[in-house]
């Protein structure tokens, strides 16, 4: 097995065992980040991703760097999204792409066989695509609810959620858009096993405890019946 090849499949490893991914911005508004990113991977966050639109590539790759090498204390994982330069530069574990972005295997072309890579969908015939795709890693649905991070784009609901779930794909996948505490019990429901969450942490009065929380109710659900939650 080539160096890049038990990369990906390390990573592959780690996404396995993934229940919960963060997307933030990179606070600079609110500031302290650092803080904010050790409370939550010390909570359970297992993937976060740097998405903010508003830093330049500078910005981009000092604070993406910052975000990755945090992640990596912690034993998280780091994505990037859209940008497979960028990725590449930051040395990525992984790069996440919508719909209208990158096809995959450009993308795959571009960051190479040993990083990882996500794919948004709305679920139905997309998210069978992505399921089927062997360059891709994982999956999204969503947005299960309307959310200002995917202004205009309109929410698939719990039925697509459940649709996919029903579909047992082999492919890890999570759900997303405008999932909280108050909305994961019928996600969890719809067969989510994973989520995808911004304001449910980044807004969290204690982002540690939230965090804590998130995770505690998807690894409940994924265990088998008769077993306790770790």
């Amino acid at each position: 097995m080539s160096d890049a090849s038990q990369a990906r499949a390390e990573r592959r490893a780690r996404l396995a065992d993934a229940r919960l991914y963060l997307c933030t911005d990179a606070r600079r508004a609110s500031g302290g980040l650092d803080q904010f990113l050790h409370a939550v991977l010390a909570g359970g966050v297992d993937v976060v991703q740097l998405r903010d639109r508003s830093l330049d590539v500078v910005d981009e790759l000092t604070t993406g760097a910052r975000v990755r090498d945090l992640a990596h204390q912690h034993g998280a994982l780091f994505a990037v999204n859209d940008r497979a330069d960028l990725a590449r530069a930051l040395r990525a574990d992984v790069l996440h792409t919508g719909q209208r972005d990158l096809p995959v295997a450009v993308a795959r072309e571009l960051v190479g066989p040993g990083m990882l890579l996500g794919r948004s969908s709305g679920g139905g015939a997309a998210a069978a695509e992505a399921a089927g795709d062997p360059d891709v890693d994982y999956f999204c649905v969503g947005p299960v609810r309307a959310t200002p991070t995917k202004p205009g784009r309109e929410p698939v609901g719990l039925a697509a959620v459940r649709a996919v779930a029903d579909t047992a794909p082999t492919t890890p996948w999570f759900a997303i858009g405008g999932i909280d505490e108050a909305l994961l019990p019928d996600v969890v429901a719809a067969g989510a096993r994973r989520v995808v969450v911004v304001r449910a942490l980044t807004h969290a009065p204690d982002p540690q405890a939230a965090a804590e929380r998130l995770r505690d109710a998807l690894r409940t659900a994924g265990e088998p019946a008769g077993r306790p939650g770790r």
